[in-house]
């Protein structure tokens, strides 16, 4: 399988929200080709370069994005919410003269998506906090407004009871460094990762 890649300092984990603001011309033809064809890009955690410029080293490891909404609050500057997808794995990488990274990558199956287990419990608890946090914070903010492009950064549906639902939105919000996050999202053991945060967690004084 084909597709464009998006290298940027941020790892997506699957069912993450990536929220974007594009301004290149070359993400901005590539964002259009992808609305246009219902097709996704793959999200790349950066190891060398930059963002913006000339085109960035990056990990093997990344995540399809699927867009969800978008926005143009004015000409040249477009706004994107992103949803994570599968992860893959980056075979052969070509070099566009536009500088866009196109690359053949192969599908990671996604990992088994077993109950959470009792021991893990105070994790989904955090996690309703949080998304009770976030709810009310936007209530407060939006009142009865819907941005549809926004900065939720949950999409739903909410699967508290699962290991890897509950193990990747927590990967996302711990402060960990890129490399660290990259290597959780990398994982394809949705218990080992959900017990590395909760240790974190604890050890940090998060979670008793």
């Amino acid at each position: 399988m084909q597709l464009p890649l998006f290298p940027l300092k941020t790892v997506l984990f699957p069912s993450g929200v990536l929220p974007l603001r594009i301004f290149e011309a070359r993400y901005m033809d590539m964002v259009r080709q992808c609305m246009k064809s219902e097709s996704p890009f793959g999200v790349v955690l950066i190891t060398k370069g930059g963002e913006v410029g000339a085109p960035a080293t990056t990990e093997s490891v990344g995540t399809l994005a699927r867009i969800a909404a978008w926005d143009m609050p004015k000409l040249g500057l477009l706004h994107v919410r992103a949803v994570g997808c599968d992860r893959f794995r980056i075979e052969h990488t070509e070099i566009q003269p536009d500088g866009l990274q196109v690359a053949t990558v192969t599908p990671i199956a996604p990992d088994d998506d077993l109950p959470l287990p009792p021991q893990h419990q105070p994790c989904a608890d955090l996690l309703q906090r949080i998304l009770v946090d976030v709810g009310s914070h936007q209530q407060e903010n939006n009142g009865e407004a819907t941005d549809p492009v926004g900065s939720v950064p949950f999409e739903p549906p909410y699967r508290l009871d699962s290991s890897v639902w509950v193990g990747n939105r927590l990967s996302e919000f711990i402060p960990v460094p890129l490399r660290a996050r990259q290597k959780l999202m990398e994982l394809q053991d949705a218990r080992s990762r959900l017990e590395l945060v909760q240790r974190f967690l604890v050890q940090h004084g998060v979670l008793a």
